[in-house]
């Protein structure tokens, strides 16, 4: 019956977007703030699901969810227009008269399937970019978020003619018989092994992808580094959505020199935040389900356990956790995190962590804190990531202006601002030729004294 409906509602999608509509720049504004407005209009109700699904306050729902995407829509419908537009590139003498054009158009028909740690913003932000660009979309919340996804699905399939937008949830079988189907791209959150299942169905029909995966991102500190400030903006990073974050410090490297003093700040700064107990804050979000939790509680067994190590299965909590003394070949170390554990490495030196780093699949993100400007130079230049942040963790994310996304393992393809517009639109290259004079060159025979014209030409 899914399947069936699936088919039905991706036909009307491919019809409606053969009615052009949605290239009119006119008609995609409108709908942005259609979708500004109807996300407004149900801000509380989305403030509770988050809270529901990971106990999520009010004010982090809105600082790393509904704010952003409020912000992007802004964005877009300040920017479209310019986008949209035409660009007029030069021609080279070899075909004058001519002139030459960059034009954007939609793909047509967008698949996007989202995770759900940010359930909001890794659905809707994408969205934007694809109304933008002038596509139609099925959008694919994830089932870990049930009081979310119900509502989301609500909210759009309400505001939206599902020839337009549409929301199917489900499991992992309704995620199966999406990607069966044909469309001109699909937009993928998620791990790197779902994300591999995505490509390999995109492959099927020669679909175009977007993959945003996650990895292990490291956090440098070095011993000229700020540690009171260094500590306070890690903890921020780490444990926002209780370090359930593509892009969270997933661990430290951290100078010899300066680890056990950054360590005490880490712990100061956890109390903080958080309070002597960080279950009762009603700021630190929980684990997303059981299976998560579990997962998370085998990495406490290895290590030395310095600050936090509390569970407690029934309210799906862990405390913000370091730990201290962990070796590389560690199960903490093979794998993302994705939850408030906090483990730390020792380096004696900058050469060390950036050859600990460039050893593995390069992450999505990279955090380096020092005052040292060759040094943050040195680490620009020598490593790479989708993303980085010196002396800060997290917020390259909250810029529009700086496309985001990762390399390698932790994914392809940007987004965010501009880069939404041009991920979800075709570049079109146009070349418009005078019809008043034909330059007799191009055409055989071909003379002697034509190919030493072209060799001057060229």
């Amino acid at each position: 019956m899914i399947e069936k409906q699936i088919i039905e509602v991706l036909g009307r999608q491919k019809a409606f977007y053969q009615s052009h509509q949605t290239k009119n720049i006119a008609f995609r504004k409108e709908a942005l703030m259609k979708l500004k407005k109807c996300i407004s209009a149900n801000e509380s109700r989305i403030m509770e699901a988050l809270w529901s699904d990971l106990h999520k306050s009010a004010f982090e729902s809105y600082a790393t969810e509904i704010g952003l995407v409020y912000n992007e829509i802004g964005f877009h419908l300040k920017k479209l227009k310019q986008w949209s537009r035409p660009k007029i590139v030069s021609s080279p003498i070899t075909i004058m008269p001519s002139r030459s054009y960059i034009y954007k158009e939609p793909f047509g028909n967008i698949l996007i399937i989202s995770p759900w740690n940010y359930p909001l913003f890794l659905l809707i932000s994408p969205l934007i970019g694809a109304i933008s660009a002038g596509n139609t979309a099925i959008l694919k919340p994830s089932p870990y978020v049930p009081h979310f996804s119900r509502l989301i699905e609500d909210i759009i399939n309400t505001a939206f003619p599902d020839e337009y937008i549409h929301v199917f949830n489900g499991n992992r079988e309704v995620n199966q018989l999406l990607l069966k189907q044909k469309y001109d791209y699909i937009f993928f959150t998620g791990s790197s092994t779902l994300g591999k299942i995505a490509m390999k169905a995109a492959a099927q029909n020669l679909t175009p992808v977007t993959l945003e995966l996650g990895g292990k991102s490291p956090c440098i500190v070095d011993e000229d580094a700020n540690l009171k400030l260094a500590a306070r903006r890690i903890v921020w990073g780490k444990f926002l959505n209780a370090g359930q974050t593509c892009i969270t410090p997933d661990y430290i490297l951290a100078h010899a020199k300066v680890k056990q003093q950054l360590i005490e700040n880490i712990k100061k700064e956890i109390i903080l935040q958080f309070g002597e107990n960080p279950k009762n804050s009603p700021d630190f979000p929980r684990i997303v389900n059981e299976r998560a939790f579990e997962g998370l509680c085998e990495f406490l067994n290895e290590g030395k356990i310095v600050a936090g190590g509390e569970t407690s299965k029934q309210d799906l909590y862990i405390a913000p956790t370091v730990i201290d003394e962990v070796k590389p070949e560690y199960p903490i170390m093979q794998e993302e995190i994705f939850g408030p554990l906090l483990p730390i490495l020792e380096i004696h030196s900058l050469e060390e962590a950036i050859q600990f780093v460039n050893e593995r699949e390069k992450p999505l993100a990279l955090y380096y804190f020092s005052g040292n400007r060759k040094k943050i130079q040195r680490v620009l230049e020598e490593t790479s990531s989708g993303g980085c942040c010196i002396n800060d963790t997290i917020l390259h994310i909250a810029n529009n202006k700086l496309p985001f996304g990762g390399v390698g393992n932790s994914g392809m393809g940007k987004y965010h601002g501009r880069a939404s517009f041009e991920t979800f639109s075709n570049t079109r290259s146009v070349l418009k030729s005078s019809t008043v004079i034909d330059v007799p060159l191009k055409y055989a025979p071909y003379k002697k004294y034509k190919l030493s014209i072209l060799k001057k030409l060229m």
